[in-house]
Order: C-alpha cells, then structure tokens, then sequence
C-alpha cells in the first residue's frame, strides 16, 4: 500500500483523501446522477466500490431495504472472488474470518447395509495450495452480509465518500430518446417510493431521478429487467430443497468438513460456516408435482430437520438452534438481454441500462456460484461505465459487457443444471439396477472435472473491441488472452522484497502493461529498452496520447517491468525512467514499478515467458486483452485505438 506520497499520513491509509463528487455529496438522493445502480446486493455493492474510485463520476447505489443486510444466503466465496477483493484491498481481513474448504468427502450407502451410509472418496480442493493449478488463493465460506460490509467500507474511504441510499423501492423506470453525442443527457428516468421514515420523508413518499445509466443488481424479480423488456428463459426442475444454518449436536465425524451425502433416503450438501461452530445443511426434499403451484415452500423447518437425520442414520442429529432457513425450488433461468438494445439495434445503439446477478441469471445454491459470478459481471461492466463517464473510452465499449457475460451466464446455467440434477438424484443399488439412478462415484467425477468451472476459472472471453487475438500468444503461453491474469512470484527490485506480481492490481480502473524484459539487463540497451522510449515519448503511444496535463503518468496506464536477471544485477539508475515515473504533489519517483524474477521461482518459466519477452496487457477486471511483441510497439498502438481515447 502507498501512502505519505501526498505529505505525511498518522491516521488509517486506507481513507483516501476525498475529491470529485465526494467533496459535496449529497446526503439525500439526488433528482440527478450519472449511474444508478438499484439493488445492494453483492453484485451492486461491488459495482459501487468500483464506481466510487471514479471521483468525477457521480454514483447511487439504492436499496429498498431500511439498512444493510444483516445475513446472507449466498455464502461460498470461490478463488476468484478472493482474487478481486485482493483488487479492492480486503482478501486478508476476509480470508482472516472464513472458514476455508481444503476437501470434500462423499458419504454413499455402505454395500454392506444400504440403510446405513460410509465414507467412500475423498477430493482435495486445490485452490490455495502450492503449485496448485488454479490459485494461490483458497475456496471459503463467509457471511455474503461480511463482503458486503467490507464493498460498503471501500466505497466510504475513496475519493467518492460513497454509501448506498437505503429505503427506496424502484417503481418504474423508462429510456427516453436521448442523442449519444449529448454527454450532458440523462435519459433514463426512475421513479422510486420510500419504505421506510427517513430524511423527514414519510413511507410512501415518491421521487423521480434521472440518470445517464442505470443498472439493475436487484434480483431474480428484477424491475429493471422488466422495464427493459426482459424475460429469464428456462425451465425449472420441479426439484426442491430446504437449506438451514444451524448449531448441532451430533455424532456425525464429519461436521466441519464439507460433503456431499447421499444415502437411500435423499441427499445432503453440507457446508461448515465460519466462526467453527454454525453449518449450513442442503437437504433434498425430492421431485415435486407440476401442478405443487409452490406449496413446497410452505415446508416447515421440522420437516427439513427430520429428512435431515434420516439421511445421516445412523448418526444422530440434534439441531439446537435454527440461525436462517428456507425452501426453494431448483431452477435455471438466463435472461435473453443483458442491456437495453434491442437485437436489430445492435451495433448502431449503445446501452444506457444494463441487468447483472440475479436478475439475469438464477440457478441453484449447492454450486456456490451465484454471489461468485455476480459479482464477476458487475467487475466486468465497472470499469467500462467509469471509462465512458470519464471520458477515456468511447460508448462501443459498453457493448461488450452484454457479449461476454451472456456466454458465462449461459455456462454457468448448463453447469449447474448438471451438478444439481447428479445431487438430486436417485443412487443406484448395484442389488437393484431395474431401479434406475446415478453411480454415485459418478458425483465424485464430475466434481473433480467441474473444479476449474466452480472456482472461476473457466470464464474465457473471445476476441472483440476489447480483447486480442492469439497471433503472439506463444510469447506468454502462461497469461492465456482472454482469461484472467494469474499472479505469480517476482521480487521487488526497491527492497528486495518477494511478492505476488498479480496482487499489485487494484480495482481503480486502470489498465496494465507488464514489461517481461528480454535477456540484457538494465542499460545494455535491446528490445526493452528500445519499446520504454516509445512508449513514453512516441506520439502514438498511449501512454503518451492518453495523459491529462496534471495528473500523474500512470492515471490510465499503470506499466511495469519484470527483468529476467535476479534484484542484485538490477541497478534502479540503469532502469528506463517510464517504470520509475514522478507521482504525486512533490513528484516523488514510484519504485514499486520494477520487479525481478525470483531465482526459486523464476515467472518467466512458471508462466511461459519467451526469454526474448514480452508485453502482456491487462484489463481493468484482470483479463489479459493482448500479448504482443517487445519489438512491435505498433501494435500497441493498434490495441488500443478503440478503446482509449486521445485525451481533450
């Protein structure tokens, strides 16, 4: 973390200085803002934090209820997820209070009693381990109500001074006719109504606020979604379940472990909570009637519990207190438009209203996805919205957050719809194959193939305005274009201090270049060095053509280096001036810009480097968008003309 770089700092470094919007923010809601974001849920506490590192962007986040929410349902937090709250600054205070999954067991009747239940395989979960394949970051299990806390802390620390308007319920919203070029037009216009006394307003008190974009984090009720004319496809599987967080008394010896159980009476997903004590119990309350018309929900909490023992015989299971519990029913639904343009408008309109979470995608719970990939969808559009509104990226980007999330909606959905119909189903009694049913060891497979899907992972995003192709990618075959970035060890040439490249990223809307240097060392001059003078002083570099007088040189482009050499033979003088730029009022050089190989764990051979390197560009949600050649800063150039405008 950097600090003092403005004069000296005594008090949390964490609070930014306040500026933009944040200087004279509004305490009541304002008849005008430039993104309204309806629905507190973690899709919008995420997409406010981002917004808010956009000072002159203004952004009101709304919720109907009366306060923050006080217990989540959605609580599995995946690698991924822990990857973006280390953007946001808050991994290690989270991951500090979770509860961390480090295996799976799969319970199945024993062969030799079908009405009792064993152990019978055992799955390491990956994430977090060393030299795992996924990431240095594990799988955990937190409080959804905790990582919205911890969006709502960032958001009153930055420059923004931001916090969600609590108490208003979205009635209505519209998209007048607004011409694009028109910077000053807001054409969406909402309507919302108090729930709750506040401010001298009364409940039932309406008001009218125009904004320039508005998205829509407000659930599988969606109005947003309906305001813009869009339905969630799919079907339901006339399944359900009835979920519970409870405090146990049992002789069940795997109660802080994760499992999946499935005995001759039904099927368990259980799940430890954190704090060592509370575990949430999936428990399968079997198919349903077509014509059930929901009856299923009126299923009362002793029911869930007595098919609970049932399942676990012969153990026993004392529920001693019932912290949160309810039924659902399986479903799977994607919804047809992610933004406001319709399908022959495509390309000739640009959306002013977006939908994410669960208001575009509804699936089961036993998967752990649905605050992991709403979250994602809300990363991807942030930084897209906070570009267009500061002026540094045309509109066109935006149409890209409804090409690339619909595609991992609709994966996350046929995902889900196979793990949930494998944990749902029937086991087969080899006694009695006549009867039908799923192998159990069968659940266990798929558990184990689905391990890059389930941690979040698999998201691969396809070429577009916004992301390259793979002419070069053989020059970094480790950072796949289009997939996330995948941290990995350097040493910080300054201090000589080992860290993870990735974790210097922060959700400020930046992009990335990290600099992989070609064999000479620093001042011997070659490829490197020869693309660091380009970049800093070519008129056609963006780095160059994207800077505003005044600010720092790194505000859009934040570049790094990495040298093939160890820290010793790296000497800051010799290193170019463009990864050792001035920042800040009294324009101290930034030394947290350079960084070696670790001769232990060399990055170059981890992630594929070619020794006569590279340049790996980054997104501001952590997606490579290019790999390109040292020696062709063209095609730098190139890359971004689209995406980043020449600043006025």
């Amino acid at each position: 973390m950097q600090f003092h770089h403005h004069g000296y700092v005594d008090e949390d470094p964490r609070v930014l200085p306040a500026a933009g919007h944040g200087l004279d923010r509004p305490a009541s809601l304002p008849e005008e803002t430039d993104v309204l974001v309806v629905g507190t849920g973690p899709a919008g506490m995420l997409l406010g934090a981002q917004l808010s590192m956009y000072p002159d962007v203004a952004t009101r986040v709304v919720e109907r209820r009366g306060g923050r929410l006080e217990r989540g349902q959605a609580d599995g937090l995946q690698a991924r997820s822990i990857e973006t709250f280390q953007a946001f600054g808050f991994a290690e205070r989270l991951l500090a209070e979770a509860y961390r999954i480090t295996e799976m067991q799969f319970w199945r009747p024993d062969p030799a009693d079908r009405t009792r239940i064993h152990r019978a395989e055992k799955a390491i979960d990956s994430a977090g381990l060393p030299d795992s394949e996924l990431s240095e970051f594990p799988h955990v299990i937190c409080n959804q109500a905790r990582v919205q806390d911890y969006f709502a802390e960032y958001m009153r620390h930055s420059p923004s001074r931001m916090a969600p308007d609590y108490g208003w319920e979205l009635l209505d919203l519209v998209v007048e006719d607004a011409d694009e070029a028109d910077a000053s037009a807001h054409p969406v216009v909402a309507t919302f109504r108090r729930t709750v006394e506040a401010e001298g307003e009364p409940v039932g008190a309406e008001r009218v606020v125009r904004a320039k974009y508005a998205v829509g984090c407000d659930g599988a009720r969606s109005v947003v979604r309906r305001a813009i004319g869009g339905h969630l496809q799919g079907d339901s599987r006339n399944h359900a379940w009835g979920v519970m967080d409870v405090l146990v008394d049992t002789d069940f010896p795997d109660i802080r472990t994760k499992c999946a159980i499935q005995s001759a009476a039904g099927s368990i997903l259980l799940i430890p909570r954190e704090g060592n004590a509370l575990v949430r119990i999936y428990v399968d309350l079997g198919d349903i009637a077509p014509e059930d018309a929901h009856a299923v929900r009126q299923t009362p909490i002793e029911t869930i519990v007595e098919r609970a023992q049932a399942i676990l015989a012969p153990y026993r299971l004392e529920v001693r207190h019932v912290a949160w519990w309810s039924v659902y029913e399986v479903g799977q639904r994607v919804a047809d438009t992610f933004d406001d343009v319709a399908p022959e408008r495509r390309g000739q309109q640009h959306p002013r209203v977006f939908i994410a979470g669960d208001a575009c995608h509804t699936h089961s719970a036993k998967a752990g996805q649905g605050m992991n990939v709403s979250m994602q969808d809300t990363f991807n559009l942030g930084w897209k919205l906070g570009s267009v509104l500061a002026g540094r990226s045309p509109a066109a980007i935006l149409d890209t957050y409804s090409e690339e999330r619909q595609v991992v909606a609709q994966r996350l959905i046929d995902f889900d719809r196979e793990w949930s119909t494998l944990m749902g189903a029937r086991t087969l009694d080899p006694a009695h194959p006549e009867l039908g049913g799923i192998d159990p060891k069968e659940v266990t497979a798929h558990y184990l193939r689905s391990e890059r899907q389930a941690s979040g992972f698999a998201t691969h995003y396809e070429p577009s305005r916004i992301t390259g192709t793979g002419e070069h990618q053989a020059l970094a075959t480790g950072f796949p274009i289009g997939e996330r970035f995948w941290s990995a060890p350097v040493v910080r040439v300054c201090d000589a201090v080992p860290v993870e490249l990735g974790h210097h990223m922060r959700a400020d809307g930046r992009w990335r270049l990290y600099a992989f240097a070609g064999p000479e060392a620093p001042g011997q001059g070659g490829a490197l060095e020869a693309w660091a003078e380009w970049l800093r002083t070519s008129p056609e570099s963006p780095y160059v053509t994207t800077h505003v007088e005044g600010t720092d040189a790194g505000s859009v482009l934040d570049v790094k280096v990495i040298w093939q050499q160890s820290h010793d033979d790296v000497e800051p003088g010799d290193v170019p001036t463009v990864f050792r730029p001035r920042f800040g009022p009294f324009q101290v050089i930034d030394e947290e810009l350079v960084y070696a190989a670790d001769e232990a764990d060399d990055i170059f051979e981890r992630r594929g480097v070619a020794r006569e390197g590279a340049v790996v560009v980054v997104r501001p949600d952590m997606f490579v968008s290019a790999v390109l050649p040292l020696d062709r800063p063209d095609l730098l150039a190139a890359h971004f003309d689209g995406i980043l405008l020449p600043a006025s």
